[in-house]
């Protein structure tokens, strides 16, 4: 349709260069860019933008090797100065955001071979990433290597590698040029640069005082943690963390398998039934569900041959067995949470595959990640599953009934039986930290004292905390806590009559990048008032405390300047806030962006740390740390029911640690509790802060 599709070359008339993949008249796929003032970049490019792995020289010397997304620095990588020094971290939007550690010039730091022969992405993805150890270490170039779903075998030149869609037939304009020379070239003039990388033999000769490395924090850009270590201290912990996370993990039951063939079969299978039944039920006409739609009973069964059949494609999996549980019941939800059948199978079935996840928890449940990051999948044991089929009718009621309801929302509940092995039970499910912004901490919260802490020697970015973790309350605009309040008690009110316990309100904070870390607050709010007043937002006649509006700023709502596209985990509607007149409302970032605020989407609030007195110098003031935070939040683990026998034999036997323990023996005082929990977290403006 005369534009570029393919290979090809193009020099524009400002003297920039593209050479690599197009699609549709866009850079798409991998290619390399050279701009005219000398800076290049080689990697992976989506709709025209830096999108995935890549390289970016400048013509100062400087280097940053890791992920982008949408022409940014965004996710893991590391950045290379000029002078030699290093910096090993995470990005968020083009600005440094997480924690990293710097390497000064000249000091000592990681194999860099060894450390970039695995990366996790913004999502936490493991991805391999060759690319990034041929920015710095010549290697000859592997293997091509492409990942493939079940329903094609592609077939592919050695032109470039993540090109999953080339035929044998696309030409190179140069027999010799790939992606992989372009990284070697554009690493083959590093030694011009005149900082050659420092040999590990000369490192360890070095004096003390060039093995100092610098751990960092960063919050949008702004440095608000450093500690410094030494570098034999920094390899003893990251030394006595691989022996914590190299424990061998508990055996699952429902898994037979050697590790490595039962995660591939698991996800390949995974991916043959969904895209199966989701092809199947959706062309049927939509109608309302019936009672025989629920119960076990209600299922699709399918046999899958390797070799294909009437019913089934060919594959390269193993033969096993496909159960599909209330298929008209889960399309029917999927509808509801106003979500497409193409995007739900292209997310889970994409070529990208599913990643698996560590459990977060001690059920000993196996987590997949949808590569968009979308969708989680997690194995059930057989009693998890019965409660859901008893639930499901119950559940289906009042998500229809209350779209801004916070409880997990529920795709698909399936079942494979691999030949000659045992059945394993996967429940698909919204991600609720597939979010717009980076998630900087985030909180299993459940009400209780009991064991409800992390152990500070195991806790990293990725952690989940738990109560006795959580330091901080949290200030919200009137009409958004109230709205935030009375969903929880009609979700926990549904539980209670389900008869489910031990489920969390699980927590996710964005931090806001502060202009002062500390502020004196009187326990009144008196300062926080005067700030106000200044910048004409003071209290209201009825002495409501509204949210500066320097950090985050709540403004009318328009549909035409945020996303309204429904999230996986939320579809409810947009929230009305006090301080704008009661009107539904938008969240503004200044720097960053407009979002859409929801039931547990991008709500804002201030985040308020009482200090403890060994932090201040004063006994005569309490100081306090505040943040403007982004919250999200929702209800998980929704699938433990209610044993009596059980429950009191537990908390009896915890007594002697917690005498309120015995409140959770009942469905009723449980949820009592976690929202007498909350309340304590989230109190009203005119409350005194704890």
């Amino acid at each position: 349709m005369n534009i570029q599709h393919g290979v090809g070359r193009k020099e524009y008339g400002n003297s920039d260069m593209y050479e690599g993949m197009w699609k549709e008249g866009v850079h798409e796929g991998s290619g390399r860019y050279t701009w005219n003032s000398g800076n290049t970049y080689v990697g992976n490019w989506k709709g025209g933008k830096m999108w995935g792995r890549g390289i970016m020289k400048w013509v100062n010397g400087d280097l940053y090797n890791g992920f982008w997304l949408n022409g940014l620095r965004h996710g893991s990588g590391i950045y290379r100065f000029a002078d030699g020094a290093y910096y090993f971290g995470t990005w968020s939007t083009g600005l440094m955001d997480g924690k990293g550690t710097y390497y000064p010039a000249g000091s000592k730091h990681p194999s860099l071979k060894k450390w970039c022969s695995v990366g996790y992405n913004d999502k936490g993805k493991t991805m391999s990433s060759h690319s990034l150890s041929l920015a710095f270490e010549e290697s000859t170039a592997p293997k091509t290597f492409i990942k493939r779903s079940y329903s094609e075998k592609v077939s592919m030149g050695g032109l470039l590698r993540n090109s999953g869609r080339i035929s044998n037939r696309a030409t190179s304009l140069d027999e010799n040029w790939s992606l992989f020379d372009s990284e070697r070239e554009l690493v083959s003039h590093e030694s011009s640069s005149g900082v050659p990388e420092v040999p590990e033999e000369r490192q360890d000769k070095m004096q003390d005082d060039s093995s100092l490395v610098y751990e960092r924090e960063y919050m949008q850009g702004v440095l608000i943690r450093e500690r410094i270590r030494t570098y034999e201290e920094l390899m003893h912990k990251t030394k006595q963390k691989n022996k914590l996370h190299g424990k061998e993990p508990k055996k699952r039951p429902c898994m037979d398998m050697p590790l490595g063939d039962r995660s591939y079969y698991l996800k390949l299978n995974l991916q043959l039934g969904i895209r199966y039944t989701v092809g199947k039920i959706t062309p049927v006409p939509k109608r309302e569900v019936r009672s025989s739609d629920f119960g076990e009973r209600a299922r699709i069964r399918m046999f899958f041959p390797k070799k294909g059949s009437q019913f089934t494609p060919p594959h390269y999996s193993i033969d096993f067995y496909w159960k599909d549980y209330c298929p008209m019941v889960f399309r029917n939800l999927r509808e509801m949470f106003k979500l497409d059948a193409a995007e739900y199978m292209m997310s889970i079935c994409d070529d990208d595959g599913l990643t698996e996840l560590s459990s977060p928890g001690k059920s000993g449940s196996i987590f997949y990640l949808s590569h968009d990051g979308r969708f989680v999948i997690k194995t059930l044991k057989k009693p998890e599953v019965k409660v859901l089929l008893k639930m499901l009718p119950h559940y289906y009621c009042h998500v229809g009934d209350h779209e801004n309801t916070l409880i997990t929302k529920f795709f698909g509940l399936h079942c494979i039986k691999l030949m000659g092995g045992r059945k394993v039970r996967f429940v698909v499910m919204g991600n609720m930290f597939c979010t717009e912004l980076r998630i900087h901490r985030r909180y299993d919260l459940k009400g209780s004292s009991l064991g409800r802490y992390t152990d500070r020697e195991k806790i990293d970015e990725n952690t989940t905390l738990k109560d006795l973790d959580l330091a901080y309350v949290f200030r919200m605009d009137k009409s958004l806590r109230e709205a935030l309040f009375k969903q929880i008690s009609l979700d926990c009110m549904f539980l209670e009559s389900q008869q489910i316990i031990d489920y969390s309100l699980l927590l996710g904070l964005y931090f806001r990048a502060p202009e002062q870390l500390k502020a004196l607050l009187s326990l009144g709010g008196a300062m926080v008032n005067e700030e106000s007043s200044s910048t004409g937002n003071g209290p209201t006649s009825q002495g409501e405390l509204l949210i500066p509006s320097k950090g985050l700023l709540l403004v009318t709502h328009e549909p035409n300047s945020v996303s309204t596209t429904p999230g996986p985990h939320i579809r409810g509607s947009t929230l009305r806030a006090f301080s704008v007149g009661d009107k539904e409302v938008d969240l503004l970032l200044p720097g960053t962006g407009r979002l859409r605020v929801q039931l547990g989407v991008n709500m804002p609030a201030q985040a308020t740390r009482k200090l403890i007195q060994e932090e201040v110098d004063s006994a005569e003031s309490e100081l306090f740390e505040v943040y403007d935070v982004v919250l999200y939040m929702g209800i998980i683990d929704i699938l433990q029911e209610y044993n009596l026998k059980k429950k009191m034999e537990h908390a009896y036997k915890s007594l002697q640690f917690d005498p309120l323990s015995i409140s959770c023996v009942e469905p009723k005082l449980y949820a009592k509790r976690l929202i007498s929990f909350l309340e304590r977290v989230f109190p009203a403006n005119d409350e005194v802060c704890q």
